[in-house]
């Protein structure tokens, strides 16, 4: 039977198109890119319009063997990589490794990896997005220019290993400016007053709203105790009772930022590891008591959050099915095109909403349960109505002084039917205007304003995203590479620059001001969508970004001169030398190194010491980082003792057993402690903390 070839990317997208398409088809993978530019030279020819050199991957020349002649022994080609720029790029690649006429018919897209979506694909060839590849090719040539050019000025004035981007250099000034306002910052002190009123046994507790007709000034301890003074001690009564519906309307389905954000928040995954098992849910998971590999959802990186009339129609269906009609209000979700938004794809959805996460929990590891529960439920939400409250307010005067109390008691859960107990209602007590109540406790607290937060995971893929710096794809390898070349460190769970990564932000911020300014790398963005819609030619976008750019470069080697980061000393002496040894930074991060170098080259890893005595052996509990970049702590004696937590230490003991007690958060406790010895387990709540001391 004469065959068809389909490329794809990944082994695991191949299983599953080949249980679709059948036997006159052979599905083989290209295993990601098969050619880009060379590692150890530019690549990119500045005085011939910039044309890239492309060279076959290192590893990838017998894969490309295998496809050649899997391609020979065919009738026809098709190129079914991931639908979007990278995905039309490697189609790209592959027609020209493959020497396949670019003419033909051979591209094949899938926004969603089900039985009907592969065959209507598979019968619907388009030939390769030209523009697409365009687009992707500018952004290549851009980061090359500016990773080869930039990253060398770097590692001669200040140290090797260093590199710069033009999207990562961006984000890293975003964190940089976000620390400096928060150094700059002003706290300004402020109170609030409540008071606690009883009325026939039930309790109310109400905020000082207005005396005499006017915002009271709350702005300092002694105005305070000048309203206290004043405030009357009797004669309280109910003046007004506000009542009105409110409705609370589901969210639009995810795209890939508001994915990456939830995914961080409510799950606590990094972005990268998002997009990982995303992925794994895209190509297709073996799912059901036959173990047919089923793709679970839509393509994973859009910016859009439109949805098919045919999934709004299934949804529907399922929500009068499971709740009622009542519950049923199907909307196709447009949602606001955002600056640069390229709405090429739908939402991220689930591709059959009759596959419940109930039901493919059991095919499913932890991370694709929890991920897809999440995709699935924001969907269905998305199709139902809205949650409907009754909301009050109470006044309550005497004298003059005014106080405000709110509540509200949900009337309809709508979408709130799929989560229990998400919003907590507060229920006033059953009162009407004129009935007296009298004063109790009077509370008054001090508060002050607060600095700008810094940016977590999820706010900074926000951030990026309004911006404008950029795209669904490169969130996440942004956000990883600026921790890997030591720019950021994460800290409770927010970004802060290291002494390293605010040095360079300030060299490209004085040097090069357009490689970090957000509105000119926003600008070089739009100018690759105009690129991917046929209006701009690449090489011209290039050419305007490279002539300032290379002025930039000349003057900077004239004039930066060579900067010192200065060395931070250890406590630790050199056991070869007795010099007190240092923490310096080499390819893969610090180590600790004897500052008499070449003499002495005596070093060890770098190591973060703790308060807190290993449990085990009496030896030092010592911060480490895994090869994934992820904090550990652990004993100072391994191996010879293998004690490890993966909770930061706290200066609290357990009560019980006497072992250090580790930091600890979840969505249902919120903040506890923990006994660092398993077997032994205590919990300490915040409330209980003060116990300890």
């Amino acid at each position: 039977m004469a065959k068809k070839l389909v490329v794809v990317e990944s082994p695991a997208k191949a299983r599953t198109l080949e249980q679709y398409l059948g036997r006159g088809y052979k599905v083989a993978a290209s295993m990601g890119h098969v050619r880009d530019l060379p590692k150890s030279k530019l690549g990119v020819d500045i005085e011939n319009g910039f044309s890239p050199r492309y060279i076959t991957i290192r590893g990838k020349g017998k894969v490309l063997d295998k496809l050649r002649k899997a391609a020979k022994a065919s009738d026809e080609v098709l190129l079914a990589t991931d639908p979007d720029r990278e995905g039309e790029a490697i189609a790209w690649h592959l027609l020209e490794a493959l020497k396949i006429d670019d003419a033909k018919p051979i591209r094949v897209a899938f926004n969603e990896i089900t039985r009907d979506a592969v065959r209507n694909a598979i019968d619907n060839p388009r030939t390769v997005n030209q523009a697409l590849v365009d687009a992707q090719q500018a952004r290549r040539v851009l980061d090359r220019l500016v990773g080869y050019k930039l990253s060398p000025l770097l590692w001669r004035k200040v140290r090797p290993g260093l590199s710069a981007g033009r999207v990562q250099s961006g984000a890293v000034r975003m964190i940089v400016d976000r620390e400096r306002e928060r150094e700059a910052f002003v706290p300004e002190e402020y109170w609030t007053v409540e008071a606690e009123f009883s009325a026939q046994g039930d309790a109310l507790r109400a905020k000082l709203h207005l005396v005499d007709d006017a915002e009271p000034d709350l702005s300092s301890g002694e105005a305070v105790e000048a309203l206290l003074d004043r405030m009357p001690e009797d004669g309280y009564q109910v003046a007004a009772i506000d009542r009105e519906e409110s409705k609370r309307y589901p969210q639009a389905p995810f795209n890939t930022s508001s994915l990456q954000q939830e995914a961080s928040r409510r799950l606590r995954m990094k972005a990268t590891r998002t997009m990982r098992v995303a992925q794994q849910l895209y190509e297709g998971l073996p799912v059901g008591e036959k173990g047919e590999s089923t793709g679970l959802i839509t393509y994973m990186r859009t910016d859009a959050t439109r949805v098919s009339q045919g999934a709004v129609d299934r949804a529907a269906a399922y929500v009068v099915e499971r709740f009622g009609k009542r519950y049923s209000e199907p909307r196709v979700q447009r949602g606001r095109k955002k600056r640069g938004a390229q709405d090429a794809h739908e939402a991220v959805r689930p591709t059959n909403v009759e596959l419940t996460p109930g039901e493919v929990k059991p095919y499913l590891n932890r991370s694709q349960y929890r991920l897809y529960k999440l995709i699935w439920e924001r969907f269905v939400a998305s199709q139902m109505t809205p949650a409907v409250f009754d909301e009050t307010q109470v006044y309550v005067e005497s004298s003059g002084f005014c106080f405000l109390a709110s509540g509200k008691v949900m009337k309809f859960a709508g979408f709130r039917a799929l989560f229990p107990n998400h919003e907590e209602e507060d229920a006033l007590p059953d009162l009407a205007v004129g009935d007296a109540l009298d004063l109790g406790e009077i509370l008054p607290a001090q508060h002050f304003t607060k600095p700008p937060a810094r940016y977590t995971e999820a706010s900074l893929v926000r951030a990026l995203e309004e911006e404008g710096i950029g795209r669904p794809s490169t969130y996440a390898p942004i956000i990883d590479t600026i921790q890997r070349r030591g720019y950021v460190a994460i800290e409770d769970d927010q970004f802060l620059p290291t002494e390293l990564g605010l040095l360079v932000n300030d060299l490209l911020e004085e040097y090069f001001a357009d490689v970090v300014d957000l509105s000119f790398t926003a600008q070089v963005e739009e100018r690759l969508d105009e690129i991917e819609e046929g209006e701009l030619d690449w090489s011209e976008v290039v050419r305007e970004f490279w002539k300032p750019f290379a002025e930039d470069l000349e003057k900077a080697e004239e004039e930066v001169d060579r900067v010192e980061i200065p060395e931070q000393e250890t406590d630790i002496d050199c056991e070869k030398c007795g010099r007190t040894m240092v923490i310096k930074y080499g390819r893969f991060g610090k180590f600790i190194a004897c500052p008499g170098y070449p003499d002495c080259k005596n070093s060890m890893p770098y190591f973060e010491r703790t308060d807190a005595t290993c449990p085990q052996c009496d030896g030092e509990i010592i911060k480490k980082i895994s090869k994934k970049g992820r904090p550990f702590w652990g004993c100072n004696q391994y191996p010879d003792c293998d004690f490890v937590v993966f909770d930061e230490p706290s200066d609290q003991h357990c009560p019980d057993c006497g072992a250090f007690m580790v930091k600890k958060r979840t969505k249902r406790k919120g903040t506890f402690l923990r006994c660092a010895v398993k077997d032994c387990g205590r919990e300490v709540t915040a409330a209980d903390e003060a116990d300890l001391r």
